[in-house]
Protein backbone atom coordinates (compact mmCIF):
# COMPACT_ATOMS: atom_id res chain seq x y z
CA UNK A 1 0.00 0.00 0.00
CA UNK A 2 2.96 2.18 0.60
CA UNK A 3 4.22 1.93 -2.60
CA UNK A 4 0.44 2.65 -4.46
CA UNK A 5 0.59 5.57 -2.06
CA UNK A 6 4.22 7.23 -3.69
CA UNK A 7 3.37 5.99 -6.82
CA UNK A 8 0.22 8.32 -6.33
CA UNK A 9 2.23 11.17 -5.04
CA UNK A 10 4.64 11.00 -8.01
CA UNK A 11 1.72 11.08 -10.51
CA UNK A 12 0.47 14.43 -8.50
CA UNK A 13 3.88 15.96 -8.92
CA UNK A 14 3.91 14.68 -12.90
CA UNK A 15 -0.10 16.81 -13.01
CA UNK A 16 1.29 20.12 -11.27
CA UNK A 17 4.08 20.21 -13.47
CA UNK A 18 2.10 19.86 -16.64
CA UNK A 19 -0.04 22.58 -15.36
CA UNK A 20 2.67 24.94 -15.09
CA UNK A 21 3.23 24.29 -18.44
CA UNK A 22 6.31 22.29 -17.40
CA UNK A 23 7.76 19.80 -20.81
CA UNK A 24 8.52 17.32 -18.16
CA UNK A 25 9.26 14.35 -21.04
CA UNK A 26 11.90 16.31 -23.45
CA UNK A 27 12.42 14.72 -26.66
CA UNK A 28 16.83 15.94 -25.70
CA UNK A 29 19.05 17.93 -23.84
CA UNK A 30 21.73 19.29 -26.75
CA UNK A 31 24.89 20.68 -25.50
CA UNK A 32 25.42 18.93 -22.60
CA UNK A 33 29.32 17.19 -21.13
CA UNK A 34 29.68 14.48 -19.11
CA UNK A 35 30.19 14.55 -15.40
CA UNK A 36 33.52 13.42 -15.95
CA UNK A 37 34.52 16.54 -17.70
CA UNK A 38 32.94 18.18 -15.05
CA UNK A 39 35.46 16.56 -12.17
CA UNK A 40 38.86 16.30 -14.36
CA UNK A 41 38.54 20.11 -15.88
CA UNK A 42 37.59 21.79 -12.91
CA UNK A 43 37.57 25.26 -12.68
CA UNK A 44 36.28 27.95 -10.56
CA UNK A 45 33.79 29.81 -12.35
CA UNK A 46 33.92 27.82 -15.41
CA UNK A 47 30.42 26.99 -17.32
CA UNK A 48 28.74 23.56 -17.87
CA UNK A 49 25.93 22.00 -19.11
CA UNK A 50 25.04 18.40 -17.29
CA UNK A 51 22.82 16.01 -17.76
CA UNK A 52 21.53 12.92 -15.30
CA UNK A 53 19.78 10.92 -12.29
CA UNK A 54 19.13 12.80 -9.64
CA UNK A 55 20.26 9.65 -6.61
CA UNK A 56 19.97 12.48 -3.50
CA UNK A 57 18.21 15.17 -2.61
CA UNK A 58 18.77 17.34 0.51
CA UNK A 59 16.70 20.87 0.86
CA UNK A 60 17.02 23.90 2.57
CA UNK A 61 13.96 26.31 2.45
CA UNK A 62 14.92 28.70 -0.77
CA UNK A 63 17.71 26.09 -1.97
CA UNK A 64 18.35 22.41 -2.52
CA UNK A 65 21.20 20.49 -2.77
CA UNK A 66 21.45 17.06 -4.79
CA UNK A 67 23.67 14.67 -6.02
CA UNK A 68 23.11 13.82 -9.74
CA UNK A 69 24.68 10.73 -11.85
CA UNK A 70 25.49 10.14 -15.45
CA UNK A 71 26.99 7.10 -16.99
CA UNK A 72 30.66 8.85 -15.80
CA UNK A 73 30.35 9.58 -12.27
CA UNK A 74 28.62 12.09 -10.30
CA UNK A 75 28.40 15.71 -8.76
CA UNK A 76 26.89 17.88 -6.32
CA UNK A 77 24.29 20.39 -7.57
CA UNK A 78 23.09 23.55 -5.87
CA UNK A 79 20.16 25.33 -6.52
CA UNK A 80 18.95 28.57 -5.44
CA UNK A 81 15.27 30.09 -6.03
CA UNK A 82 17.06 33.71 -6.64
CA UNK A 83 19.46 32.07 -9.28
CA UNK A 84 17.15 29.80 -11.07
CA UNK A 85 13.66 31.94 -10.36
CA UNK A 86 11.00 31.78 -8.62
CA UNK A 87 8.40 29.87 -11.27
CA UNK A 88 11.18 27.33 -12.15
CA UNK A 89 12.08 26.94 -8.22
CA UNK A 90 8.43 26.01 -7.86
CA UNK A 91 9.09 22.94 -10.47
CA UNK A 92 12.15 22.06 -8.42
CA UNK A 93 9.72 21.44 -5.34
CA UNK A 94 8.16 18.44 -7.72
CA UNK A 95 11.34 16.73 -8.46
CA UNK A 96 12.05 13.21 -6.54
CA UNK A 97 14.79 10.54 -6.23
CA UNK A 98 15.15 9.13 -9.51
CA UNK A 99 13.99 11.75 -12.07
CA UNK A 100 16.79 12.65 -14.62
CA UNK A 101 17.18 16.31 -15.23
CA UNK A 102 19.32 18.74 -17.37
CA UNK A 103 21.90 21.92 -15.42
CA UNK A 104 23.48 24.54 -16.85
CA UNK A 105 25.71 26.40 -14.32
CA UNK A 106 29.35 27.35 -13.12
CA UNK A 107 31.68 25.49 -10.52
CA UNK A 108 32.58 26.23 -7.50
CA UNK A 109 34.26 24.54 -4.38
CA UNK A 110 31.55 24.79 -1.13
CA UNK A 111 33.21 25.28 2.32
CA UNK A 112 33.45 21.80 2.28
CA UNK A 113 35.49 21.07 -0.32
CA UNK A 114 32.89 19.81 -2.67
CA UNK A 115 33.19 20.39 -6.39
CA UNK A 116 29.83 21.45 -7.34
CA UNK A 117 27.73 23.07 -10.17
CA UNK A 118 25.26 25.83 -9.12
CA UNK A 119 22.37 26.08 -11.22
CA UNK A 120 21.53 28.75 -13.42
CA UNK A 121 19.29 26.90 -16.09
CA UNK A 122 16.85 23.96 -14.69
CA UNK A 123 14.69 21.52 -16.58
CA UNK A 124 13.31 18.46 -15.78
CA UNK A 125 13.60 15.93 -18.71
CA UNK A 126 11.94 12.96 -17.12
CA UNK A 127 9.68 12.15 -14.32
CA UNK A 128 10.07 9.09 -12.30
CA UNK A 129 7.07 7.47 -11.18
CA UNK A 130 8.59 4.81 -9.19
CA UNK A 131 10.35 4.87 -6.19
CA UNK A 132 13.83 3.89 -6.47
CA UNK A 133 15.78 1.46 -4.06
CA UNK A 134 16.14 5.05 -1.06
CA UNK A 135 17.75 5.10 2.65
CA UNK A 136 15.62 4.98 5.94
CA UNK A 137 16.29 9.04 5.97
CA UNK A 138 13.26 11.12 5.00
CA UNK A 139 15.16 14.39 5.94
CA UNK A 140 18.28 12.90 3.64
CA UNK A 141 17.11 11.05 1.38
CA UNK A 142 19.82 8.92 -0.39
CA UNK A 143 20.13 6.04 -2.79
CA UNK A 144 21.22 2.82 -1.03
CA UNK A 145 22.95 -0.52 -3.48
CA UNK A 146 20.00 -2.54 -4.35
CA UNK A 147 21.27 -5.59 -2.72
CA UNK A 148 18.19 -8.16 -2.96
CA UNK A 149 19.84 -10.62 -5.31
CA UNK A 150 16.60 -11.77 -7.41
CA UNK A 151 15.96 -7.88 -7.63
CA UNK A 152 19.13 -7.30 -8.88
CA UNK A 153 18.81 -9.82 -11.62
CA UNK A 154 14.92 -9.54 -12.35
CA UNK A 155 14.94 -5.66 -12.69
CA UNK A 156 18.64 -5.20 -14.28
CA UNK A 157 17.73 -1.57 -14.39
CA UNK A 158 17.46 -0.83 -10.91
CA UNK A 159 21.06 -3.13 -10.20
CA UNK A 160 22.64 -0.74 -12.74
CA UNK A 161 21.09 2.40 -11.09
CA UNK A 162 22.50 1.52 -7.61
CA UNK A 163 25.56 -0.61 -7.72
CA UNK A 164 28.56 1.03 -8.79
CA UNK A 165 30.07 -2.60 -8.65
CA UNK A 166 27.01 -3.91 -11.14
CA UNK A 167 27.80 -1.35 -13.80
CA UNK A 168 32.02 -1.88 -13.43
CA UNK A 169 31.36 -5.26 -14.18
CA UNK A 170 29.57 -5.12 -17.73
CA UNK A 171 31.42 -2.26 -18.85
CA UNK A 172 34.27 -4.55 -17.85
CA UNK A 173 32.53 -7.05 -20.61
CA UNK A 174 32.28 -4.78 -22.94
CA UNK A 175 35.96 -4.14 -22.72
CA UNK A 176 37.18 -7.58 -23.04
CA UNK A 177 34.55 -8.55 -26.36
CA UNK A 178 35.95 -4.98 -27.64
CA UNK A 179 40.02 -6.73 -27.06
CA UNK A 180 38.77 -9.93 -28.28
CA UNK A 181 37.34 -8.57 -31.68
CA UNK A 182 41.15 -6.37 -31.92
CA UNK A 183 43.68 -9.34 -30.85
CA UNK A 184 41.89 -11.41 -34.04
CA UNK A 185 41.90 -8.86 -36.41
CA UNK A 186 45.43 -7.91 -35.69
CA UNK A 187 46.53 -11.27 -36.46
CA UNK A 188 44.50 -11.43 -39.67
CA UNK A 189 40.78 -13.30 -38.85
CA UNK A 190 37.82 -12.10 -40.10
CA UNK A 191 34.63 -11.84 -38.05
CA UNK A 192 31.38 -13.65 -39.65
CA UNK A 193 28.23 -14.66 -38.81
CA UNK A 194 26.31 -17.70 -39.16
CA UNK A 195 22.29 -18.42 -38.65
CA UNK A 196 20.73 -18.93 -35.63
CA UNK A 197 17.94 -21.41 -36.55
CA UNK A 198 19.06 -24.67 -37.65
CA UNK A 199 17.47 -27.75 -39.50
CA UNK A 200 19.52 -29.86 -37.74
CA UNK A 201 21.85 -28.77 -34.45
CA UNK A 202 24.94 -29.86 -34.20
CA UNK A 203 28.23 -28.72 -33.81
CA UNK A 204 28.00 -29.84 -29.61
CA UNK A 205 26.64 -32.21 -27.51
CA UNK A 206 23.70 -30.84 -25.98
CA UNK A 207 19.85 -30.79 -26.08
CA UNK A 208 17.88 -27.88 -28.24
CA UNK A 209 15.32 -25.47 -28.08
CA UNK A 210 12.92 -26.04 -31.60
CA UNK A 211 10.35 -23.42 -32.80
CA UNK A 212 8.21 -23.76 -35.60
CA UNK A 213 8.53 -21.57 -38.90
CA UNK A 214 5.50 -21.24 -40.19
CA UNK A 215 5.52 -19.57 -44.11
CA UNK A 216 8.01 -22.82 -44.26
CA UNK A 217 5.78 -25.55 -42.11
CA UNK A 218 9.15 -26.97 -40.62
CA UNK A 219 10.74 -27.49 -37.45
CA UNK A 220 14.01 -25.08 -36.64
CA UNK A 221 16.24 -25.55 -34.16
CA UNK A 222 17.77 -22.34 -31.98
CA UNK A 223 21.66 -22.59 -32.53
CA UNK A 224 23.37 -24.86 -29.78
CA UNK A 225 26.67 -24.08 -31.58
CA UNK A 226 27.89 -22.44 -34.77
CA UNK A 227 30.59 -24.89 -35.89
CA UNK A 228 29.39 -26.60 -38.55
CA UNK A 229 28.40 -23.44 -40.65
CA UNK A 230 31.47 -22.24 -39.56
CA UNK A 231 33.26 -24.68 -41.09
CA UNK A 232 31.44 -24.76 -44.34
CA UNK A 233 33.08 -21.54 -44.83
CA UNK A 234 36.63 -22.86 -44.18
CA UNK A 235 35.12 -25.24 -47.23
CA UNK A 236 34.68 -22.28 -49.26
CA UNK A 237 38.10 -20.64 -48.48
CA UNK A 238 37.92 -18.39 -45.96
CA UNK A 239 41.14 -19.34 -43.89
CA UNK A 240 40.96 -17.25 -40.62
CA UNK A 241 37.76 -16.23 -39.45
CA UNK A 242 35.76 -15.98 -36.02
CA UNK A 243 32.06 -15.64 -35.01
CA UNK A 244 30.93 -13.76 -31.47
CA UNK A 245 28.02 -15.46 -31.20
CA UNK A 246 24.82 -16.49 -28.88
CA UNK A 247 24.35 -20.19 -28.23
CA UNK A 248 21.34 -21.25 -26.85
CA UNK A 249 21.00 -25.63 -25.08
CA UNK A 250 17.89 -26.65 -23.39
CA UNK A 251 19.89 -27.50 -20.00
CA UNK A 252 19.89 -26.45 -16.34
CA UNK A 253 20.37 -22.91 -14.94
CA UNK A 254 22.97 -23.10 -12.48
CA UNK A 255 25.62 -20.55 -11.05
CA UNK A 256 27.84 -21.84 -14.03
CA UNK A 257 24.75 -22.37 -16.79
CA UNK A 258 22.31 -20.07 -18.78
CA UNK A 259 20.04 -21.64 -21.34
CA UNK A 260 21.41 -18.45 -23.88
CA UNK A 261 25.45 -17.78 -23.58
CA UNK A 262 27.74 -16.20 -25.39
CA UNK A 263 30.76 -17.69 -26.97
CA UNK A 264 33.76 -16.64 -29.45
CA UNK A 265 34.15 -19.43 -32.16
CA UNK A 266 37.25 -19.59 -34.66
CA UNK A 267 39.18 -21.25 -36.84
CA UNK A 268 42.24 -21.30 -38.77
CA UNK A 269 43.26 -23.61 -41.58
CA UNK A 270 46.45 -25.47 -41.47
CA UNK A 271 46.49 -25.43 -37.58
CA UNK A 272 46.12 -27.75 -35.27
CA UNK A 273 45.47 -27.85 -31.74
CA UNK A 274 49.02 -27.29 -30.30
CA UNK A 275 49.41 -24.09 -32.50
CA UNK A 276 45.43 -23.12 -30.80
CA UNK A 277 46.78 -23.95 -27.79
CA UNK A 278 49.45 -21.13 -27.97
CA UNK A 279 47.01 -18.84 -29.10
CA UNK A 280 44.59 -19.34 -26.51
CA UNK A 281 47.72 -18.87 -23.77
CA UNK A 282 48.78 -15.40 -26.32
CA UNK A 283 44.87 -14.21 -25.82
CA UNK A 284 43.87 -14.60 -22.13
CA UNK A 285 47.06 -13.28 -21.31
CA UNK A 286 46.82 -10.17 -23.55
CA UNK A 287 43.51 -9.70 -22.60
CA UNK A 288 44.22 -9.71 -18.97
CA UNK A 289 47.06 -7.49 -19.57
CA UNK A 290 44.79 -5.10 -21.66
CA UNK A 291 41.83 -4.70 -19.33
CA UNK A 292 43.08 -5.18 -16.00
CA UNK A 293 46.65 -4.53 -16.59
CA UNK A 294 48.38 -7.66 -15.24
CA UNK A 295 48.58 -10.78 -16.56
CA UNK A 296 46.92 -12.44 -13.07
CA UNK A 297 43.57 -12.58 -11.57
CA UNK A 298 41.61 -13.16 -7.92
CA UNK A 299 39.67 -15.40 -7.95
CA UNK A 300 37.76 -17.54 -5.25
CA UNK A 301 40.59 -16.05 -3.14
CA UNK A 302 42.96 -17.56 -5.40
CA UNK A 303 45.81 -15.66 -7.02
CA UNK A 304 45.59 -16.99 -10.59
CA UNK A 305 48.86 -16.18 -13.26
CA UNK A 306 47.63 -16.10 -16.99
CA UNK A 307 51.00 -16.06 -18.18
CA UNK A 308 52.27 -18.47 -20.74
CA UNK A 309 52.82 -21.30 -20.80
CA UNK A 310 50.12 -22.83 -19.19
CA UNK A 311 50.48 -26.87 -17.89
CA UNK A 312 49.09 -29.37 -20.40
CA UNK A 313 47.71 -32.92 -18.80
CA UNK A 314 46.31 -35.24 -20.85
CA UNK A 315 42.40 -36.26 -19.74
CA UNK A 316 42.72 -40.02 -18.85
CA UNK A 317 46.20 -38.69 -16.40
CA UNK A 318 44.48 -36.32 -15.02
CA UNK A 319 41.41 -38.95 -14.42
CA UNK A 320 43.94 -41.39 -12.77
CA UNK A 321 45.57 -38.87 -10.16
CA UNK A 322 42.41 -37.78 -8.90
CA UNK A 323 40.28 -41.01 -8.81
CA UNK A 324 42.41 -43.71 -9.13
CA UNK A 325 40.53 -45.13 -11.91
CA UNK A 326 41.39 -46.37 -15.27
CA UNK A 327 38.94 -45.17 -17.76
CA UNK A 328 40.53 -46.10 -21.02
CA UNK A 329 38.35 -46.00 -24.20
CA UNK A 330 40.15 -49.75 -24.87
CA UNK A 331 38.13 -51.07 -21.17
CA UNK A 332 34.92 -50.88 -22.77
CA UNK A 333 32.01 -49.07 -21.47
CA UNK A 334 31.17 -51.98 -19.20
CA UNK A 335 34.15 -50.86 -16.98
CA UNK A 336 33.36 -47.33 -16.85
CA UNK A 337 29.31 -48.20 -15.85
CA UNK A 338 31.05 -49.78 -12.78
CA UNK A 339 33.84 -46.88 -12.27
CA UNK A 340 30.55 -44.74 -12.04
CA UNK A 341 28.81 -46.78 -9.68
CA UNK A 342 32.48 -47.08 -7.93
CA UNK A 343 32.81 -43.08 -7.32
CA UNK A 344 28.87 -42.98 -6.98
CA UNK A 345 28.18 -40.65 -9.97
CA UNK A 346 24.66 -38.94 -10.57
CA UNK A 347 24.32 -39.86 -14.35
CA UNK A 348 21.38 -38.19 -16.00
CA UNK A 349 19.90 -40.69 -18.44
CA UNK A 350 22.00 -43.73 -19.86
CA UNK A 351 25.10 -44.75 -18.78
CA UNK A 352 27.22 -43.96 -21.56
CA UNK A 353 30.79 -44.01 -21.99
CA UNK A 354 30.92 -40.60 -23.03
CA UNK A 355 28.53 -39.51 -20.35
CA UNK A 356 30.51 -41.06 -17.75
CA UNK A 357 33.69 -39.86 -18.54
CA UNK A 358 32.16 -36.08 -18.90
CA UNK A 359 30.84 -36.21 -15.84
CA UNK A 360 34.11 -37.80 -13.45
CA UNK A 361 35.79 -34.84 -15.47
CA UNK A 362 33.33 -32.41 -14.64
CA UNK A 363 32.43 -33.83 -11.03
CA UNK A 364 36.08 -34.48 -9.33
CA UNK A 365 39.07 -33.56 -11.81
CA UNK A 366 38.07 -29.88 -13.00
CA UNK A 367 37.25 -28.37 -9.45
CA UNK A 368 40.80 -28.52 -8.55
CA UNK A 369 42.41 -27.50 -11.86
CA UNK A 370 42.68 -23.80 -10.47
CA UNK A 371 45.83 -23.03 -11.94
CA UNK A 372 45.47 -22.38 -16.30
CA UNK A 373 45.82 -25.84 -17.52
CA UNK A 374 44.76 -27.28 -20.82
CA UNK A 375 43.45 -30.88 -20.68
CA UNK A 376 44.49 -32.68 -23.93
CA UNK A 377 43.97 -35.77 -25.72
CA UNK A 378 40.34 -37.12 -25.27
CA UNK A 379 38.76 -40.35 -26.27
CA UNK A 380 36.79 -40.11 -29.82
CA UNK A 381 33.60 -41.03 -27.93
CA UNK A 382 33.65 -37.62 -26.31
CA UNK A 383 34.79 -35.77 -29.67
CA UNK A 384 32.88 -36.44 -32.43
CA UNK A 385 34.06 -33.52 -34.43
CA UNK A 386 37.86 -34.17 -33.27
CA UNK A 387 40.57 -35.17 -35.63
CA UNK A 388 42.13 -38.97 -34.24
CA UNK A 389 45.33 -38.71 -32.75
CA UNK A 390 47.99 -40.68 -35.08
CA UNK A 391 49.97 -42.80 -32.85
CA UNK A 392 46.49 -43.36 -30.95
CA UNK A 393 43.21 -44.14 -32.99
CA UNK A 394 41.48 -44.32 -29.89
CA UNK A 395 42.08 -40.86 -28.62
CA UNK A 396 41.60 -37.65 -30.69
CA UNK A 397 44.05 -34.21 -30.85
CA UNK A 398 41.59 -32.03 -28.42
CA UNK A 399 41.78 -29.58 -25.71
CA UNK A 400 39.52 -27.50 -23.15
CA UNK A 401 41.46 -24.84 -21.11
CA UNK A 402 40.44 -24.39 -17.45
CA UNK A 403 41.26 -21.38 -15.11
CA UNK A 404 39.84 -21.08 -11.40
CA UNK A 405 38.05 -24.72 -11.23
CA UNK A 406 35.88 -23.44 -14.08
CA UNK A 407 35.54 -24.90 -17.91
CA UNK A 408 36.66 -21.80 -20.37
CA UNK A 409 36.56 -23.36 -23.68
CA UNK A 410 37.09 -26.47 -26.29
CA UNK A 411 39.39 -26.93 -29.18
CA UNK A 412 40.80 -29.55 -31.55
CA UNK A 413 42.32 -30.49 -34.97
CA UNK A 414 39.45 -30.41 -36.67
CA UNK A 415 38.26 -33.68 -38.42
CA UNK A 416 38.35 -32.96 -42.40
CA UNK A 417 37.57 -37.09 -43.44
CA UNK A 418 34.54 -37.42 -44.67
CA UNK A 419 34.17 -41.10 -44.50
CA UNK A 420 35.46 -40.74 -40.59
CA UNK A 421 33.10 -37.83 -39.93
CA UNK A 422 29.75 -40.19 -41.03
CA UNK A 423 31.07 -42.86 -38.45
CA UNK A 424 31.02 -40.36 -36.02
CA UNK A 425 27.77 -39.17 -36.87
CA UNK A 426 26.43 -43.37 -36.94
CA UNK A 427 27.77 -43.66 -33.63
CA UNK A 428 26.12 -40.50 -32.27
CA UNK A 429 23.06 -42.03 -33.52
CA UNK A 430 23.26 -45.35 -31.58
CA UNK A 431 23.61 -43.49 -28.38
CA UNK A 432 20.97 -41.15 -29.52
CA UNK A 433 18.64 -44.60 -29.87
CA UNK A 434 19.51 -45.69 -26.73
CA UNK A 435 17.81 -42.53 -25.30
CA UNK A 436 20.76 -39.93 -24.60
CA UNK A 437 19.02 -36.91 -26.21
CA UNK A 438 21.96 -35.36 -26.11
CA UNK A 439 24.13 -37.10 -29.05
CA UNK A 440 24.64 -35.15 -32.23
CA UNK A 441 22.73 -35.93 -35.52
CA UNK A 442 23.35 -36.99 -38.90
CA UNK A 443 24.63 -33.94 -41.26
CA UNK A 444 24.23 -35.00 -44.71
CA UNK A 445 24.90 -31.60 -45.92
CA UNK A 446 27.67 -30.96 -43.79
CA UNK A 447 29.16 -34.37 -44.77
CA UNK A 448 28.82 -33.32 -48.66
CA UNK A 449 30.59 -30.17 -47.51
CA UNK A 450 33.58 -32.04 -46.42
CA UNK A 451 33.45 -34.36 -49.56
CA UNK A 452 34.49 -30.98 -51.22
CA UNK A 453 37.68 -31.06 -49.58
CA UNK A 454 38.18 -28.70 -46.13
CA UNK A 455 41.95 -27.98 -45.47
CA UNK A 456 43.49 -28.90 -42.02
CA UNK A 457 41.91 -26.56 -39.48
CA UNK A 458 42.30 -26.04 -35.55
CA UNK A 459 39.00 -24.63 -33.84
CA UNK A 460 38.09 -22.82 -30.87
CA UNK A 461 35.59 -22.09 -28.51
CA UNK A 462 35.27 -19.78 -25.73
CA UNK A 463 32.78 -18.90 -22.82
CA UNK A 464 32.79 -15.32 -22.99
CA UNK A 465 30.61 -15.36 -20.16
CA UNK A 466 33.01 -17.80 -17.97
CA UNK A 467 36.08 -15.31 -19.13
CA UNK A 468 34.41 -12.05 -17.20
CA UNK A 469 33.26 -14.30 -14.49
CA UNK A 470 36.67 -14.83 -14.10
CA UNK A 471 38.21 -11.41 -14.60
CA UNK A 472 35.54 -9.40 -12.75
CA UNK A 473 35.77 -12.51 -9.91
CA UNK A 474 32.13 -13.20 -9.84
CA UNK A 475 31.21 -16.89 -9.07
CA UNK A 476 28.10 -16.68 -10.75
CA UNK A 477 27.48 -16.51 -14.45
CA UNK A 478 24.48 -14.06 -13.59
CA UNK A 479 26.29 -11.52 -12.08
CA UNK A 480 27.96 -11.07 -16.02
CA UNK A 481 24.75 -11.60 -18.05
CA UNK A 482 23.21 -8.33 -18.50
CA UNK A 483 19.24 -9.80 -18.23
CA UNK A 484 19.86 -14.34 -17.09
CA UNK A 485 16.97 -16.58 -17.22
CA UNK A 486 15.09 -16.70 -14.13
CA UNK A 487 11.58 -18.38 -13.11
CA UNK A 488 8.79 -16.53 -13.89
CA UNK A 489 7.76 -13.73 -11.63
CA UNK A 490 5.03 -14.86 -9.13
CA UNK A 491 2.27 -12.84 -9.59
Amino acid sequence: METDNLYQQRIEKLKRLQESGARVYERSFPGRSLVRDAIDQFAEGREMCLAGRLISLRGHGKSVFADMRDVSGKIQIYLRADTIGKDVFEHVKQIDIGDIVGVRGTLFTTRMGEKTLEVKEFTILVKALREPPLGKSKEDQHWYSLADVETRYRQRYLDLMSNEESRRVFLLRSRIIRCIRAFLDARGFIEVETPMMHPIPGGATARPFVTHHRALDTDLYLRIAPELYLKRLLVGGMEKIYELNRNFRNEGISTRHNPEFTMLELYEAFADYRGIMQLVEEMISTLAREVLGAESIVFKGHTISLAPPWERIPLLDAVRKQTGEDLSPERGEKSAVAIAERLKLQIEGPKTYPKIVDEVVKSLVVPRLVQPTFLIDYPVALSPLAKKKPDNPLLTERFQPFIGGLEVGNAFSELCDPLDQRERFEAQHVDRERGDEEAQRMDEDFIRALEYGMPPAGGLGIGIDRLVMLFSGKESIRDVILFPQLKPEEK
